[in-house]
């Protein structure tokens, strides 16, 4: 059960910290100019974040897939654990690297 309620933790601190990036990049969006180094640096790093979570989300997938082809089956908290482990770490750098630049 300890399992289950770490998951319910990791979501909702991915979706609070996704919201607070989603907040100070639309805050940063709003007060800097769209052409400055600084914002077309954050913008190819938030894309380049995305894909790269997505990856990793991918491969976990995929790797949980053809375990399952296998017969090798894992509980669905552990597998949903895996696959939100990538963007709820970088959400929650993202979070706190964006917090401190104020």
């Amino acid at each position: 059960m300890l399992d289950v309620w770490n998951l319910g933790v990791m979501a909702f601190e991915l979706w609070s910290t996704s919201l607070s990036t989603i907040a100070m990049r639309q805050g940063l969006w709003q007060t800097q100019s769209p052409t400055s180094v600084r914002m077309l640096k954050e913008n190819q790093r938030m894309v380049t974040e995305k894909l790269e979570a997505s990856l990793e989300t991918s491969f976990e997938v995929q790797k949980a897939m053809l375990q399952m082809a296998f017969g090798q089956t894992a509980p669905w908290w552990v597998t949903s654990r895996r696959t939100m482990t990538p963007y709820h770490r970088r959400s929650s750098a993202n979070s706190r690297r964006l917090s401190r630049q104020r």
